[in-house]
């Protein structure tokens, strides 16, 4: 593809690099900004730098906050059950179903020894520590992680990991389709999967 200027080319490099944007939409986008007043391309840049210098994450459930500590303490949040989740958005997408009234704890990935991750890298030790320090409050916790080889893998291993502190393990039920993404099941089909949700069996 050329480009009328380094300029335009240097800003379709940089916006494609965004996930599920290729270069057509990152030029509509370039050519879209270019367009508009010079205010609006500084509200979104400053935004964006805002994003990364103020962004915090809550130092019990690692969800994606402005402060360190945030929605589980929030009033009307169940403390015996935990829901385990890769990320935020997965949080956000139970969240929406109106269908879980617990608390989360978000592992920041998934094991995958080809990328080089492990559970050294998640934050599962903080959730065996939430767990143990709550003296016997959390009294179950589900497993929400995507039907993945990986997402199957860090899910059994945090259930060997979960043994030795007596809490009840359960996982969403299979209405998601094996090898999809929790993020893009439509609420209705979440909702049902917590719901539904099934003892933990390791051998699954």
């Amino acid at each position: 593809m050329e480009f009328p200027s380094e300029l335009i080319e240097e800003a379709v490099r940089e916006i494609s690099r965004l996930p599920g944007i290729g270069k057509k939409t990152a030029l509509r986008l370039a050519l879209h900004l270019l367009r508009e007043k010079q205010s609006t391309t500084e509200e979104l840049s400053a935004a964006l730098l805002r994003l990364r210098k103020e962004t915090k994450y809550c130092q019990t459930c690692h969800i994606i906050s402005h402060t360190t500590d945030c929605v589980c303490r929030t009033i009307n949040t169940d403390p015996s059950v935990i829901c385990v989740v890769v990320d935020t958005p997965d949080m956000l997408a139970i969240r929406s179903t109106g269908q879980y009234k617990g608390m989360f704890h978000v592992l920041g990935g998934v094991i995958s020894p080809i990328e080089g991750v492990g559970p050294e890298d998640l934050h599962i030790e903080s959730l065996i520590q939430r767990i143990r320090s709550s003296e016997g409050e959390v009294k179950e916790v589900i497993l929400a992680l995507s039907a993945t080889m990986e997402g199957d893998t860090t899910s059994f291993y945090i259930s060997r990991k979960l043994e030795e502190t007596g809490v009840s393990i359960s996982t969403i039920a299979r209405g998601i389709p094996v090898g999809g993404e929790l993020e893009y099941a439509d609420e209705v089909t979440l909702g049902r999967s917590i719901l539904r949700r099934t003892a933990y069996q390791s051998g699954e």
